[in-house]
């Protein structure tokens, strides 16, 4: 059930907030500097800022000042029995610091599973109306039901948020973009946190179906019958391993009157992955149900632009199969023929997802599509570089990248770019193929994956190109704006990216 969001132009008193049992109450950068308070607007110094006096009790407990809540949140029990979160947003912060600060003030609130919230900002109109967008987007985007939290061992009845009361913003269109990077990152949260069994590469394309009528995209699959014929040797590799042999490439469409653009969205859905023969140890194999992630980004993109009604062309690739061990499963030194005729040495089975993604890549770029965009939780040595608090991106326009990097500023999806020279190549030449799928050592693994994957691109002067390696799609406690593990990073990202190229 969708939340409801209720506006309120006007500026909020203590009357009004003292109905509700759970409240967050934003402030200006400039609250605490303010030597005066104006007839139209509260809060615009300490002593004005509601519940004033309990605020400042816990300040002092906490010996912060209140300068402070520009770095930490506070939360305080009300008179009324209900529960309070003052938090200052400062311009001077970067959107990935607002949306931690915010999601760290939320967080209390919403843990108490509560039907409607309030939430009060204060400040001139112009910052009212810049702070709205964060606000409503990491409230909303935290109260979302997933998989995880419906219901507890004792069968209890999960108690959804029904409503949020703003006040003092009014946005005309209800914060519609908002409410579609909300429904697109939720879906691929809720997709990624499905266990195993219950996303099979069947299960998935049943989802994916369905989610096709209900969006009304074009729908069509390569199934593994279907892709043997075409010669699609690098997907089938994989695939083959699996019993029953469900795997499959899906093509999803959307395709407005007003398209001014052509985007292709690429993603690597393996729904587990053993490392096959070269098998993974249990340390390293818990949560590789997870490992089709970056499919689940594509679609939640997909979903997100699609409700935001986005002009512009969007073809969704997705390569969804498991990576098992069997009498058929690939092994060490095979030598396969991928879609477009380049045959490739086999190093290591665990480096599946540059596998099916070489075969899906061939595909998407058959379609000659202006921009084209891949998501993968693809190594391990981009999460060694970066941890998990940014993903990693690599492309083949220096231009794009940089861009890349400004967008993910803007989106609160921090990316890091890396290099993409040519002479990296060296490293994956072979003697008995084309090329090596990659290296036995895995030095700088997550640039050779990138190299290789470009390998099988078609049109490439024609393309551009941005390929992600996800080492931020999940991090304890969360990131950024999300409080979930599982966070749903890449779709923020991807639809400012999109938004900026048609401009």
């Amino acid at each position: 059930m969708a939340i409801q969001i209720k506006q309120f132009a006007a500026i909020a008193n203590e009357k009004i907030l003292s109905t509700s049992s759970h409240l967050l109450i934003v402030l200006p950068e400039t609250t605490s500097t303010n030597k005066s308070k104006t007839s139209n607007n509260l809060a615009t110094k300490p002593e004005t800022t509601p519940f004033y006096e309990i605020l400042e009790a816990k300040l002092k407990r906490n010996r912060s000042k209140f300068s402070e809540l520009a770095k930490t949140p506070i939360t305080a029990d009300l008179p009324n029995g209900g529960v309070a979160s003052w938090v200052m947003l400062s311009s001077k912060l970067s959107v990935f610091e607002r949306h931690t600060l915010l999601r760290k003030a939320i967080k209390p609130l919403l843990d108490e599973k509560p039907q409607s919230l309030l939430i009060a900002m204060y400040g001139s109109d112009a910052q009212r109306h810049s702070m709205a967008q964060e606000v409503v987007y990491v409230a909303l985007v935290n109260a979302q039901e997933l998989p995880q939290s419906k219901g507890t061992e004792n069968k209890q009845k999960p108690h959804p948020l029904k409503s949020i009361a703003l006040h003092g913003c009014k946005h005309a269109d209800n914060f519609s973009e908002v409410q579609a990077r909300v429904a697109g990152n939720t879906l691929t949260r809720s997709l990624t946190m499905l266990p195993p069994n219950a996303l099979t590469p069947t299960i998935y394309r049943e989802k994916i179906e369905q989610l096709a009528k209900e969006n009304g995209w074009k729908h069509q699959e390569y199934d593994m019958k279907k892709l043997k014929k075409m010669g699609a040797g690098a997907f089938v590799a994989v695939g083959q391993g699996s019993e029953p042999q469900d795997a499959a490439i899906v093509h999803l469409t959307y395709s407005p009157k007003n398209a001014k653009k052509h985007v292709a969205l690429v993603g690597k859905g393996i729904c587990f992955d053993t490392g096959g023969h070269n098998l993974k140890s249990a340390k390293y194999m818990q949560g590789m149900h997870e490992d089709m992630n970056g499919s689940a980004v594509a679609l939640g993109i997909l979903l997100a632009a699609t409700q935001a009604k986005l002009p512009v062309k969007i073809d969704c690739w997705l390569a969804i199969a498991q990576n098992h061990i069997g009498p058929l499963a690939y092994k060490q030194n095979d030598v396969v023929t991928a879609l477009n005729g380049t045959t490739i040495e086999i190093v290591h089975t665990d480096a599946e997802g540059r596998m099916v993604l070489a075969d899906t890549l061939t595909l998407a770029s058959r379609e000659k599509p202006d921009l084209m965009l891949d998501f993968a939780t693809l190594t391990g040595s981009m999460v060694g570089a970066l941890g998990n608090r940014y993903s990693g991106i690599l492309g083949n326009h220096p231009e794009l990248l940089c861009k890349a990097v400004g967008v993910g500023a803007l989106a609160g999806e921090r990316v890091n770019a890396f290099p993409f020279d040519e002479d990296y190549e060296e490293e994956l030449e072979s003697s008995v193929a084309d090329i090596k799928q990659c290296t036995i050592d895995s030095e700088a693994d997550h640039i050779l994956a990138a190299r290789f994957l470009y390998k099988f691109i078609e049109h490439k002067n024609d393309i551009a190109w941005l390929h992600m390696d996800l080492s931020s799609y999940n991090r304890k406690d969360g990131l950024g704006a999300v409080a979930s593990d599982v966070n749903g990073f890449g779709v923020g990202f991807s639809l400012e990216f999109i938004k900026a190229q048609l401009n």
